[in-house]
């Protein structure tokens, strides 16, 4: 046991950093953990001074997805650890959705492997930036508990026979593989990792707020949609857009050839 708490929290020019810190447990998901997880993501969505979220990780491991040794002990309640597994599932699920509709931008930093679940987390996010050396996998096919969960994230950022191949074989994937098939953006080298990604994050922090957290909930609504109705549903997004004072300054300024000067409230 440790007094450090498992999630770590800095907030720094609109920038918030929520750092995974449970190196020693190579940052796997226990309840605890994704609790924590939660409660910084809600508190940050209450928090008009953050524009960008960071996910970050202490240590050699991103994240080695559930807590395995916490599953197992679980076989010995009295219901064999069935609604033990019924919570921990709703609960992963529930992280993973509030990172998707958060109202402001995710970016993953990976430093190091990112197993299953924590696999999941990075495809969860809105974007990822790898070190070259990391590698990514959804293994739990070889230990006979396929990755259904992390299926959700893959199958919807990755081309469908790149997801299948991953959850069917739970073979290795490297950064650059993974830039390939779209799990992640950007690979760099480990030296750059941080440099990289906060430039990243600084230069969508420079946006306009409001404008941000209209696209990034307009994005992913439309992706449910037929094309019929998300070209309805965006079309009045951008009516609603263009009524805002964002977009009154931003073509102003475009048009007046200066600097927009974007408005305090949002």
């Amino acid at each position: 046991m440790t007094n450090q708490p498992f999630v770590l929290t800095a907030l720094k020019n609109n920038i918030l950093t929520i750092t995974l810190n449970r190196p020693s447990a190579r940052n796997a998901l226990s309840t605890e953990v994704m609790r924590n997880l939660l409660l910084a993501l809600d508190n940050a969505a209450k928090d008009d001074a953050t524009k960008v979220i960071v996910l970050a990780a202490q240590g050699t491991v991103f994240c080695a997805g559930h807590d395995l040794k916490e599953m197992t002990a679980h076989r010995a309640d009295p219901d064999n650890g069935l609604s033990f597994y019924r919570e921990l599932f709703a609960q992963c699920s529930h992280l993973m959705q509030t990172i998707v509709h958060h109202p402001v931008p995710v970016i993953a930093k990976v430093q190091g492997i990112a197993t299953a679940a924590g696999c999941q987390l990075v495809a969860s996010c809105d974007l990822a930036v790898a070190a070259e050396n990391v590698h990514f996998t959804t293994p739990g096919v070889n230990i006979g508990l396929f990755c259904s969960t992390p299926m959700v994230a893959l199958s919807r950022n990755l081309g469908r026979k790149a997801a299948m191949e991953m959850l069917l074989t739970g073979e290795i994937v490297d950064a650059d593989r993974a830039e390939a098939v779209g799990l992640v953006n950007r690979v760099v080298k480990p030296e750059n990792l941080d440099a990289v990604t906060m430039a990243l994050a600084e230069l969508i922090a420079s946006k306009p707020t409001a404008t941000l957290r209209l696209g990034k909930q307009a994005y992913y609504r439309q992706l449910e949609l037929s094309l019929s109705s998300a070209y309805d549903y965006v079309g009045e997004v951008m009516v609603q857009n263009m009524m805002h004072g964002e977009a009154v300054e931003g073509i102003g300024a475009f048009l007046e050839k200066r600097l927009p000067k974007w408005p305090e409230k949002q």
